[in-house]
């Protein structure tokens, strides 16, 4: 594991660069800013063979654990920093068993290991601020407590930003293999769950169609995510995700991309099945998951996943009743031409249930019908309107109240000619139908 946990090309050939650059040490020692003592120390493992270096490690390496983060807590400049944070990499790179001697230097220190590598996400440098955050994955992964929202919340603010703003490719890269890791703690899931802009950045990767192991790392996350039950219930009715996922698998190549999404899934169906069930066959995640089932896989994971999902979308798929199938369509916000939509007796049978519960389900109508970018949504839910009014006695003044009338008559200029055509059959309903107001 180590420093393999999280791995970037850009991070490798900068290291490259710096080991071979010379820092001003004695320049330091002049100013009194490092003893003798640390000069000799640092000067014997300074641009030195790998292998002298190791060998130093293998008989000194608390010494130069400790060396290393003092070194890093009270020197501020860049390529200072930098040399001192590649010296730390190394010394962690293919050797697990030195993490322990990082984080025994709070026995000396208690601001150390973590607070000279949460203060170098303060210097204005992209290099220190992604090897400090790979470096500080190595540690915090490794730790046998559960870690302190002091530790966490620094840190995890610092991977939103690299991925919610506008963040390089290395940025991103780079805090998605650090949530990656991270997530496999509770703590962790819990914390990121609570930071919208995370999850929300998780979806703007997987809709801008990355590669194969990008979209891997973010389903992955996903995934782990999958695990709280309170992640399970509500991350769909926040962030749309699963239409999003079936989207990714379905355009997936590889099998291990297909497998963490089905896996995701299952734990969604197994936590919250009435949250998911109901948005997953809207979505049309039974046929896929048919087709899924009938391929060849080298993993008998994604084989047990895909049959046990088949299964129980096909156990509820039999029960769902027509309005059943609507109401799921309708909160999952993605309306297509489902044969309900078109069907009289559907609307003749089930268009006053749109009143029940305060008019739960006819507010979501017209709220998608004022908020939908979406010229499909925009067009079935404007025929939506026509048919309700027209088979409910309430319905003309009812949508006039919620303010769907004036929402219809402005889509009779959308740019869609077909939700132009739409908005005109509603309206027409809309100024035809008597006004019942009891």
């Amino acid at each position: 594991m180590a420093v393999s946990l999280v791995s970037n090309s850009y991070l490798d050939e900068t290291s490259s660069k710096i080991r071979t650059k010379p820092v001003p040490w004695e320049g330091y020692q002049r100013a009194d800013l490092v003893t003798s003592e640390e000069l000799a120390l640092i000067k014997k493992v300074d641009r030195q063979p790998r292998a002298k270096i190791e060998s130093l490690l293998l008989s000194d390496g608390q010494t130069y654990a400790n060396l290393y983060l003092r070194l890093l807590k009270k020197l501020q400049r860049v390529d200072t920093m930098q040399c001192i944070l590649v010296l730390i990499a190394d010394a962690l790179h293919d050797h697990d068993e030195r993490i322990p001697l990082f984080l025994r230097t709070s026995q000396s220190d208690p601001d150390l290991p973590f607070g000279p590598l949460l203060k170098s996400f303060d210097t204005p440098d992209d290099f220190v601020q992604l090897k400090a955050a790979q470096i500080l994955t190595v540690l915090l992964s490794a730790e046998s407590h559960p870690l302190p929202p002091k530790l966490i919340h620094p840190f995890l603010n610092t991977l939103s930003s690299f991925i919610s703003s506008g963040a390089s490719s290395n940025k991103t890269d780079v805090a998605v293999q650090c949530l990656e890791a991270l997530l496999a703690r509770p703590e962790c899931r819990t914390a990121v769950w609570g930071m919208p802009e995370i999850i929300s950045g998780f979806m703007k990767i997987l809709s801008s169609q990355p590669g194969p192991q990008m979209s891997y790392q973010v389903a992955f996350c996903i995934w782990l995510l999958s695990f709280e039950q309170e992640v399970a219930e509500q991350i769909n009715k926040k962030y749309d995700v699963i239409p999003l996922l079936i989207d990714v698998a379905q355009g997936a190549v590889k099998e291990k991309v297909i497998r963490v999404i089905i896996a995701t899934f299952r734990n969604l169906v197994t936590r919250a099945p009435a949250d998911n069930l109901p948005t997953m066959l809207v979505a049309r995640l039974l046929p896929f998951s048919k087709n899924l089932a009938g391929r060849k896989w080298s993993d008998e994971d994604i084989v047990e996943d895909v049959q046990f999902l088949r299964d129980e979308l096909t156990l509820n798929f039999q029960s769902l009743t027509n309005y059943d199938e609507y109401t799921s369509e309708l909160s999952s916000g993605h309306l297509s031409w489902t044969p309900v939509h078109e069907s009289e007796d559907f609307w003749k049978e089930n268009a006053s249930k749109l009143n029940d519960r305060d008019c739960e389900q006819l507010k979501i109508l017209v709220k998608l019908l004022k908020e939908s970018n979406d010229a499909l949504v925009l067009a079935v839910a404007t025929h939506d309107i026509g048919q309700y009014v027209k088979h409910c006695d309430r319905g003309k003044k009812l949508v006039t109240d919620l303010g769907g009338k004036t929402r219809v008559m402005e889509l009779m200029t959308h740019a869609d000619s077909d939700v132009r055509y739409r908005a005109l059959l509603s309206v027409q309903q809309l100024v035809s139908q008597p006004w019942v107001t009891v």
